[in-house]
């Protein structure tokens, strides 16, 4: 085996040690055992929210020791592909070296991101995500912007098996969406999506602008970790001013003939939240209140958060900066202003093809709080 080969194969080893290590794959194996049987139980759907968390964290942790076990079966073969192809001799012998370089680079870069998912260890980090995407400044541009990183976000979900629960879609009147509010639910999202905070700019010809100019558009996205019974986020109902009114669809046409969406107003803060994709107010207002405490805790979060930063006198980036350009003219880029990290392939990117962004967030986070 070539000498660069056998050393990269044995960084690759040292990698994949210290991850199993983290990830603790005895204790994935136990708490999988006591998580299938938990789903045995007959009496699981009875509460149906307790179950659906249980399935979906014993369906997380199964896939987590899959990618890992295999991750080790790749690299105990490796060096198998490189005997067998200096055995071949010829243009056979230099098509399967190259085939063996070729799985070695696919390895580390498989590696490396199992490796930035365990970087993940923030309080909130193995949460579930709330995502609330706002159009900015742009006009009718800036809301089509919007519903361009709704699909972007639900098809990066949708490749990683991940399932959406679409809580609002406002819509604007002539295209696109003024805000949009849901759910990624699945384990560690937040930890995962919360990179992705903050203002995404696209540069590109308007398809709204008959001269056919250039336009720029803003949108921002908010990431917030689903509340759970231990957060204490307590909302006295004095606090509340709840709205009803009907449901609107594109173009702002009624698509429901009762008072079913809630508009909530938690007058202390002055935070506003609607749902309007269930079917009854009741459904609506709980699936509101839902969002509502999630904005709650990470406002907690935020404060709490200043008032460490105000003791470290930290002078690191804001979140609400502007953190990610797509532009589609005159050139084809997507650039992350933070980590630098570029795709000339901004159709793929708002396709979903989004985990470069996020791995390279991770760990330029992991570098900004050390």
């Amino acid at each position: 085996m070539h000498p660069e080969a056998s050393a990269d194969l044995e960084s690759l080893d040292a990698t994949l040690t210290t991850v199993e290590k983290v990830m603790d794959l005895d204790e994935l194996r136990r708490r999988i055992d006591e998580l299938e049987m938990q789903a045995s139980d007959p009496d699981l759907w009875n509460d149906q929210d307790h179950a659906q968390k249980v399935t979906s964290e014993l369906s997380h942790t199964q896939s987590e020791l899959r990618r890992a076990t295999e991750l080790r079966s790749r690299l105990d073969d490796l060096p198998v592909l490189y005997e067998l192809a200096e055995s071949e001799e010829g243009d056979a012998g230099t098509e399967a070296v190259a085939d063996a370089d070729s799985e070695r680079v696919e390895l580390r870069r498989d590696i490396e991101a199992m490796e930035v998912k365990t970087m993940l260890a923030g309080e909130y980090d193995s949460r579930e995500a709330v995502v609330n995407i706002r159009a900015g400044a742009g006009g009718v541009d800036a809301a089509d912007w919007a519903q361009m990183l709704m699909r972007m976000y639900i098809r990066w979900a949708e490749k990683n098996d991940h399932s959406v629960e679409v809580y609002d879609t406002s819509y604007a009147e002539e295209a696109g969406l003024k805000s949009a509010t849901f759910a990624v639910k699945a384990p560690y999202m937040y930890g995962t999506l919360s990179v992705e905070q903050g203002t995404h700019r696209l540069v590109r010809i308007s398809p709204f602008d008959n001269q056919g100019r250039r336009q720029t558009s803003f949108a921002e996205v908010e990431i917030l970790p689903v509340v759970e019974t231990t957060d204490h986020i307590d909302i006295d109902e004095n606090d509340l001013r709840v709205d009803v009114y009907r449901s609107s669809g594109p173009g702002g046409q009624s698509v429901n003939t009762t008072d079913s969406a809630v508009r909530l107003t938690h007058v202390p803060t002055g935070i506003v939240v609607t749902c309007q994709n269930e079917k009854s107010q009741l459904q609506n207002k709980a699936a509101a209140m839902r969002v509502l405490q999630a904005k709650l805790l990470e406002r907690k979060r935020q404060e709490e958060r200043a008032q460490m930063d105000a003791l470290k006198s930290d002078t690191g980036a804001s979140w609400g900066n502007q953190m990610r350009s797509y532009v589609l003219h005159p050139y084809q880029m997507v650039k992350d202003l933070r980590t630098n990290v570029e795709s000339n392939n901004p159709s793929n990117v708002l396709d979903g093809d989004i985990d470069q962004f996020i791995e390279a967030g991770i760990r330029w986070r992991m570098d900004e709080d050390s």
